[in-house]
């Protein structure tokens, strides 16, 4: 018996349109990063980029559980001695949304040269203007 290893050549990709309107963010990330990296497809290989292409809509209406908005801190630092910048996850999700959705989705892929390949297929908007019509997307819808 014989497995199966995907080729790039042989992928073919498909283009899902996620609702984050009223859902969780990191849920949300989670059924991204899983189409990103194509882990739901029956030819899956994991050393192989096989994913579809992910559109976030709403990503201004994605909710943040329990006290996560005041307790958890977006960290970055201007490379300057005391240069390190805190704000908090409330005021980044009112600010830049989109920002907010990438770092959750981008942490959920593995480390390595795949996941910048994938999040070259990943577009987020804080609404949808049917930019993608010619690709015809596929609304997700999570079971």
């Amino acid at each position: 018996m014989s497995t199966y290893m995907a080729t790039k050549e042989s992928t073919v990709r498909q283009w899902y349109i996620l609702d984050a309107a009223n859902k969780p963010l990191g849920k949300t990330a989670v059924i991204a990063a899983n189409l990103l990296r194509g882990k739901l497809k029956t030819e899956f290989t994991p050393n192989v980029d096989c994913g579809d292409f992910v559109i976030v809509i709403n990503c201004d209406k994605a909710i943040l559980t329990g006290k996560k908005g005041e307790q958890k801190y977006y960290y970055r630092h201007s490379g300057y001695a005391g240069g390190l910048k805190a704000t908090k996850y409330r005021i980044l999700m009112e600010e830049r949304p989109e920002l907010a959705m990438k770092l959750a989705v981008k942490r959920m892929l593995p480390k390595n040269s795949l996941s910048a390949t994938a999040l070259t297929r990943l577009r987020l908007y804080k609404d949808y203007n049917d930019e993608h019509a010619a690709q015809k997307p596929v609304l997700y819808t999570a079971e």
